[in-house]
């Protein structure tokens, strides 16, 4: 996707600066690297394999199988499934428009979030925020169309922001799957390798998913970044926005398709 000097200056007018290729098709860095806060998602330790795939069996409805928002959110707020219940200050459910046409799904909450009760707050959120207003979507808008529904694989936060457990995910899972299918969202970004093994099952690094449009039960799924380790590698931001262009590029094919559709 091309973007004229228009949409370029509004991008570095909200800090999006590294996102847009040059001419030569190179990407530029035009700030410093920002460091990450407490909050931000835990981070795959380097030279450690990441763990393995929820297993298949996971994604069973399970427990939030019918249930509806209120119904699906006090499920959430009580759960005691695994010990992270008992180490939690509070549920992160997740945030934004029930009839999104964007759904978002990030890692496990951090230690901000575990405070505040809402997914991507802190830095990772004002960089979340600002990658969304580029491509014209926000938290906040009426209609569904401007709108994200935003969730985490994790609905409690690991202590010390460690990396999610497999038993863990596959407790939370079907929560996760009652949110996608309440929410019906046209497409679906998958931030960071625990949503990606959430979702896609599929241990692969990030990194070799992301640039090709997957399907997630039949909704097109891209991969990213998470934006906590876009703040931690910042020269990855321009692949993160050749990311976004091809979601956007994918929500405006599918909503043409279905528009035509008979």
């Amino acid at each position: 996707m091309r973007w004229d000097e228009r949409q370029r200056a509004m991008l570095r007018e909200i800090g999006v600066h590294a996102w847009w290729p040059v001419d030569d098709g190179v990407a530029t860095e035009e700030r410093p690297a920002v460091e990450a806060r407490e909050d931000a998602a835990p981070a795959i330790v380097p030279g450690r394999e990441p763990p393995p795939a929820v297993p298949r069996a996971a994604a069973e409805p399970g427990v939030a199988a019918g249930l509806d928002w209120p119904a699906l959110r006090a499920a959430v707020a009580a759960c005691t499934a695994c010990p992270l219940s008992g180490s939690r200050r509070q549920t992160v459910f997740g945030v934004g428009h029930e009839q999104a046409h964007w759904m978002i799904v990030g890692e496990a909450p951090g230690e901000q979030e575990d405070r505040e009760g809402e997914p991507f707050v802190g830095k990772s959120g004002q960089l979340l925020d600002n990658m969304l207003r580029a491509i014209g979507l926000t938290r906040g808008a009426a209609e569904p169309a401007r709108q994200v529904f935003i969730a985490n694989t994790l609905k409690c936060r690991p202590p010390g922001n460690r990396n999610p457990a497999p038993d863990e995910l596959a407790q939370c899972e079907s929560f996760l799957i009652r949110q996608v299918q309440l929410v019906q969202p046209r497409i679906i970004l998958a931030m960071g390798a625990f949503a990606v093994q959430s979702l896609l099952r599929s241990s692969e690094p990030v990194g070799r998913l992301r640039g090709r449009v997957h399907r997630y039960q039949g909704v097109p799924l891209i991969v990213t970044y998470h934006p906590a380790y876009l703040l931690r590698n910042p020269v990855d931001k321009a692949k993160a926005w050749d990311d976004l262009c091809l979601a956007v590029e994918t929500a405006a094919a599918t909503a043409a398709t279905s528009t035509s559709a008979p």
